[in-house]
């Protein structure tokens, strides 16, 4: 069969269904609902201008849009305020935790009571310039699927910020991530990333680097932060806990289906060096060079050879269990499927 026509008005009537379709695709971003969640504690003295702000900001971008606060078991007047802004506002819902159960849960909460397919969410002890947040939802149009807010400049206190500096170097090292400020409780994101990461505890400040280890595409923006009152790290305890977080993501993020790589590695090593111990005594004794029945150094060996086998032990009964759970484990993340029909 001869085709006829003009080569040059066949590939500009290929063309135009291309650029109409990625302005289509532009115009349904832009009209996309935005659901923003915020974790509530303690904060009535602020809460009215935090709300006004918000809503002004979005009546300007003139973009559908919810508010949905999550009180998380406030013990002052915070939920009363809260009730009483939203009493005749459309816009707003307003969810009450029995307790105290965490920003985690409270992110949680939000997210399945919320509607929009862009959200936002932050924490209102973080007290952020909510006008900002446009320049947040403009970089999470261009393409992205997480911005991260980057509190510039900061307001709290100097010891909040150094340990803020190094928990985020440690993570951006483990975790092969370069972003300022991993932590600032602040993040706008397609709702499809919280629907395929599972946060509990604390996971909630590691967003960022289990939404990277799915593969979506994760920045940052700066955003303003207020000046106020704000809630400092002192107790040993909070640094401790921060450490093990960071190690519960890096073994989550690394070696969640393969354990017996990192437990395995950690036995084999106390083990190997437990035994060069009980050998290098063994042949000390066999010599008569000395006793060793009262040397530290044979108890040490001991010791290690015992929490090597251990250690791999455990790693492989985690690999019985994962092996057992193979079908039910997701540990991929599809973007996009492409079929074409030779029919």
């Amino acid at each position: 069969m001869t085709l006829t026509g003009n080569p040059m008005k066949s590939q500009t009537a290929i063309a135009e269904p291309i650029e109409c379709q990625e302005i289509t695709k532009e115009r349904l971003m832009q009209k996309e609902k935005v659901s923003i969640i915020i974790s509530l504690f303690n904060c009535e003295i602020y809460l009215e201008e935090l709300y006004n702000s918000l809503t002004a900001c979005f009546q300007q971008m003139d973009r559908d849009y919810e508010i949905v606060f999550i009180d998380d078991g406030s013990d002052d007047n915070t939920f009363a305020t809260a009730a009483r802004l939203i009493r005749d506002e459309r816009h707003a819902k307003l969810i009450r935790m029995r307790s105290r159960f965490g920003e985690a849960s409270a992110l949680t909460a939000g997210l399945k009571n919320s509607s929009g397919e862009v959200l936002i969410y932050y924490t209102a002890r973080v007290r952020i310039n909510t006008q900002n947040l446009s320049r947040l939802l403009t970089k999470l149009d261009q393409g992205n699927d997480l911005v991260v807010g980057w509190r510039y400049p900061r307001k709290d206190s100097r010891l909040n910020q150094i340990v803020s500096k190094i928990f985020n170097k440690i993570t951006g090292k483990l975790s092969n991530i370069k972003l300022h400020d991993i932590n600032s409780g602040v993040m706008v994101m397609k709702r499809e990333v919280l629907d395929n990461i599972d946060i509990y505890g604390d996971l909630n400040n590691f967003i960022p680097v289990l939404a990277k280890r799915q593969g979506y595409k994760v920045t940052e923006e700066k955003i303003e932060q207020l000046p106020g009152k704000f809630r400092q790290s002192k107790y040993f305890r909070e640094y401790l806990q921060r450490l093990l977080d960071i190690l519960t993501v890096l073994f989550l993020t690394n070696y969640s289906k393969k354990p017996i790589h990192f437990l395995g590695f950690v036995g084999a090593l106390f083990t190997l060096i437990g035994a060069g111990i009980e050998l290098y005594l063994f042949v000390y004794r066999i010599l008569q060079l000395g006793p060793i029945a009262g040397r530290p150094l044979l108890l040490l060996g001991a010791l290690l050879l015992v929490i090597g086998i251990q250690l791999i032990s455990i790693g492989l009964l985690g690999e019985m269990i994962i092996f057992t759970h193979a079908r039910e484990i997701k540990e991929y993340n599809i973007e996009e499927i492409i079929e074409t029909n030779n029919e």
